[in-house]
């Protein structure tokens, strides 16, 4: 293949952002998959992510077959197994970021602009016949929502590989709950690649050039090329427009997409390939739902199939099957890590019993509410509370999106409750599972924060509470008010004499085993990932440190709202009971 490396397209304001291109050797033209941000595209994968790299090929060892993996980068494609496929693979520094000078301003309506500009730069070059495709995971496609919505002309199909979409619910505030990896992961992902580290940044394997550039700048001066986001974060409590022009624009979304999601998501992405699959106003749609770490299965054979049978179909024109591709594949998650591929023609799956598990006084989920009234508190930082059902008496799969609906009220004026739900084997032990960041994650979780409460009452439905977080709504110590908690999608197969558990909570779900050093800095990982909410300021001991207690009364049983699905051949049949 032909490589030409840090070719600069210049943006309106002048400023050269850097572009490595990998296309055929051969005459003629192609079409182009691109990618654009801030990780640095001399980055080495396997040299600068050694543990997720060497995970994922044990896990999958065909990631290492037909390439010499010497132009691996993190999250985006190897050119190497889709050049000779007749693409041309751009890579581009966003502004601020490895080889392209400027400022850094994380997922901001300038750095959208400048994709948008990228791709049409691209689509208008000799060797590109016109089609652009954008593809890549995490950050690559959390872009692809922003700059879709933007519609360059020559964007023809996305293919958001584990990507959030809305800023405020999925990134940086969960139920209102400020969310401490970015405070984290800037400086740990990012910050280690600013341009301007010159010398004091790392070197590309390939071609030995600074991955951040060649200028060297003052502490001082990188400062000043990049914005205070943790800072940002913090002044902005409420979702308002600096979050608003940093997410998905849906109804502007019409090229034909792809939304690849992560059962293990929880805390940041998965939300967002569900939304997007759902709201995203494309008449060509496409979701797709698997399991394993975060970095995985884009690179794996299964991976790579879907995107080259996607995007051979869109870009290309080829009849690679696709216009036979089912509208919702998924890969149904059993206990021991073990998938089962399963198509289906609707999200929610339509033939989902929509099944209520009542919250009881003695701490049982049951299929029949209370028959008395009572009250049940804990400490509100502390935690919590958890709600079990008795042993299934038989096989049940729950996939879909959750909800929760109780009365609460405080002896403070606010309340942040964390729900979780956990799934227990016969012996009592906890059955965790691979997340995409986390090793050891439960089935599902949710968060609100009490006085975000409000409802958007044009957006929600009645599997998924939406919150506007545009107003506070403080309590009154003492009164109870109902609360309508989202729990992000799962699925996941209980086999028979397993319990189901929820957890109401007053912080983050650790579990009972060892905890896992984040890759992304802060805090070690002990269930929730590095998607925590422990930020002092954000959780005053004066507001958010009293008792919660939940109400149980007739006409307000709390209770947890599970998508339960039958067999294909048994639609109809009741599937959840115990022993």
């Amino acid at each position: 293949m032909l490589v030409e490396w840090d070719v600069p397209i210049v943006m309106d304001d002048g400023i050269a952002l850097r572009a490595d291109i990998f296309r055929p050797p051969n005459e003629g033209t192609f079409p182009a998959i691109l990618s654009y941000g801030p990780y640095a595209k001399g980055l080495s994968f396997q040299e600068y992510f050694p543990k997720q790299w060497q995970q994922m090929c044990k896990a999958f060892p065909e990631v290492l077959e037909g390439s010499s993996c010497k132009y691996q980068n993190w999250e985006v494609v190897d050119p190497e197994k889709w050049v000779p496929d007749g693409y041309a693979c751009v890579r581009i520094d966003s502004r601020g970021a490895g080889r392209s000078p400027g400022y850094i301003d994380q997922h901001s309506p300038r750095e959208a602009q400048d994709f948008h500009d990228c791709i049409e730069w691209v689509a208008k070059q000799n060797w590109c016949n016109g089609k652009v495709g954008l593809n890549g995971i995490s950050y690559y496609a959390v872009n692809q929502w922003r700059v879709a919505s933007l519609q360059p002309p020559h964007l023809a199909a996305l293919c958001v590989w584990e990507g959030c979409a809305d800023r405020y619910r999925e990134s940086t505030h969960h139920g209102g709950i400020l969310s401490t990896f970015a405070r984290d992961f800037q400086p740990k992902q990012i910050l280690r690649v600013q341009h301007g580290l010159g010398t004091r940044g790392p070197r590309s394997s390939v071609t030995g050039e600074y991955v951040s550039g060649p200028r060297e700048l003052d502490d001082s001066q990188l400062e000043k090329n990049r914005a205070p986001q943790w800072q940002q974060l913090q002044e902005n409590e409420l979702d308002n427009e600096f979050y608003q022009t940093r997410s998905a624009v849906w109804n502007k979304i019409e090229v034909p997409l792809l939304s690849a999601g992560n059962w293990g998501g929880h805390g940041l992405h998965l939300r967002g390939n569900i939304e997007g699959f759902l709201r995203a106003a494309s008449r060509e749609k496409w979701l797709e739902v698997h399991g394993h770490a975060h970095w995985t299965h884009f690179y794996s054979d299964y991976g790579l199939s879907l995107q080259k049978k996607f995007f051979g179909h869109f870009l290309k024109g080829e009849d690679t099957g696709w216009a036979k591709q089912p509208k919702v594949q998924l890969q149904i998650r059993h206990p021991g890590e073990r998938f089962v591929q399963r198509d289906e023609a609707s999200w929610p799956i339509d033939r989902t019993q929509w099944m209520k598990l009542y919250l009881t006084e003695n701490q049982k989920l049951s299929p029949k509410p209370s028959s008395q009234d009572g009250v049940i508190e804990f400490d509100a930082l502390g935690d919590g509370l958890q709600f079990k059902t008795e042993p299934l008496a038989e096989e049940v799969e729950i996939t879909g999106p959750l909800m929760s609906r109780m009365l609460v009220s405080s002896t403070t004026s606010d309340a942040d409750l964390f729900l979780v739900l956990s799934l227990f084997d016969p012996e009592g032990r906890e059955v965790l599972f691979h997340g995409a960041n986390d090793p050891a994650m439960p089935i599902a979780m949710g968060w609100l924060r009490a006085s975000h409460r409000k409802l958007d009452c044009s957006v929600s439905l009645p599997y998924r509470p939406y919150h506007s977080h545009d107003e506070k709504l403080p309590l009154s110590p003492g009164i109870p008010v109902p609360l309508d908690i989202e729990i992000w999608p799962t699925c996941i197969v209980c086999p028979k004499g397993y319990t189901l558990a929820l957890s109401v909570r007053g912080k983050d779900f650790e579990h009972s085993g060892p905890a896992v050093p984040s890759p992304w800095g802060g805090e070690p990982m002990r269930g929730a990932g590095p998607f925590q909410h422990n930020d002092e300021a954000d959780r005053p001991r004066d507001v958010f440190g009293g008792r919660t207690t939940i109400h149980i009364s007739k006409g307000e049983e709390p209770y947890l709202q599970l998508p339960v699905i039958p067999p294909k051949s048994e639609p109809n049949r009741n599937c959840l009971a115990f022993e």
